[in-house]
């Protein structure tokens, strides 16, 4: 009971600074070129920082393990994700822009922003830790995959983009501390620490004042519209539920937790940047983001309760 609690009590405090972040664009506190700047440093200063400085672990074959288990429940959950996203784009009767964004927004949850300040709610630094093995098949799908299901072609990128994004090499050094026999010095790990605690608050903040953009009367004419509800159901409910049956396997709490919720964040903001910078349907990815968002301040805490019922 303690443990759901304090669940609770992170959870109010990470969508409090969501709404502090929408409070203060609203008001005008935070200008129009907050979202850039904000997204800046998350990506290339605080997020790495967060990485990097909880990457800083003695290597062991226990934690090695651990590791390959949480790439190993990434990899098929994505990979479910994305059959899944296929047969409902092919099924859909809407137009190919929609489509596009549908498929996109089913298969990538925010766990780059909401997923990360979860998994260190829950378990600190080793919440990150955790978090970082589990989404480094997702930082190579999204990518990649992501950006294929908006132009349709292999040369429509550059490989660049997936090995210079500031996340996979961030997460690879940290990989390198923790296999060779190293250590950050002290004021560097201080210095670390003390920017990637920023992550957190930074990147709730900014998806505060994203939701600005949101028009009232957008989200009255979207939240009829059952192709919003159906992403919504598979992205929050349908395949982290899709997880559940590696319970009757001995896999730590932990390990199953960061697994099941990450695997249910609400729908990627990237995908309406996608669908701006590639081509799609940009409200209903923007509204979809939206709802799928507030309606995850039940479906997250819905998930880690039943996940603790499973355990106990």
């Amino acid at each position: 009971m303690n443990a759901l609690v304090s669940f609770a009590q992170e959870m109010i405090m990470l969508y409090g600074f969501i709404f502090l972040g929408y409070i203060a664009r609203k008001k005008g506190i935070l200008n129009r070129h907050a979202d850039q700047v904000m997204t800046q440093l998350v990506l290339y200063i605080t997020l790495p920082a967060l990485i990097l400085a909880s990457m800083d672990i003695s290597f062991s074959v226990h934690i090695l393990k651990e590791m390959l288990v949480l790439c190993g429940l990434s990899i098929y959950i994505l990979f479910l994700a994305c059959l899944l996203a296929k047969w409902i784009r092919k099924k859909a009767k809407v137009e190919e822009d929609r489509k596009k964004v549908v498929e996109a927004l089913i298969i990538f949850g925010n766990q780059g922003f909401i997923g990360y300040a979860v998994s260190y709610a829950l378990f600190g630094d080793q919440g990150i830790v955790y978090a970082t093995m589990f989404n480094i098949p997702y930082l190579v799908l999204i990518w990649t995959y992501g950006i294929f299901i908006f132009v349709q072609s292999k040369h429509s990128f550059s490989w660049s983009q997936i090995f210079l994004n500031p996340g996979l090499v961030s997460t690879l050094i940290g990989l390198i501390v923790f296999i060779f026999p190293f250590h950050w010095p002290l004021v560097i790990l201080g210095g670390l620490e003390s920017v990637g605690k920023m992550t957190v608050p930074l990147s709730m903040l900014l998806i505060g004042s994203i939701f600005v953009r949101v028009r009232t009367k957008d989200v009255f004419v979207y939240i009829k519209n059952r192709y919003v509800w159906l992403t919504t159901g598979m992205r929050l409910i349908i395949i982290p539920i899709c997880l559940l049956p590696f319970t009757l396997f001995s896999i730590p709490f932990a390990l199953m937790a960061i697994a099941v919720l990450v695997s249910g964040m609400p729908a990627a903001p990237t995908v309406s940047m996608y669908a701006q910078k590639f081509g799609g349907d940009v409200p209903f990815a923007s509204i979809t983001v939206f709802l799928t968002t507030l309606a995850s301040i039940i479906t997250i805490p819905s998930l880690y309760i039943l996940l603790s019922l499973i355990y106990v």
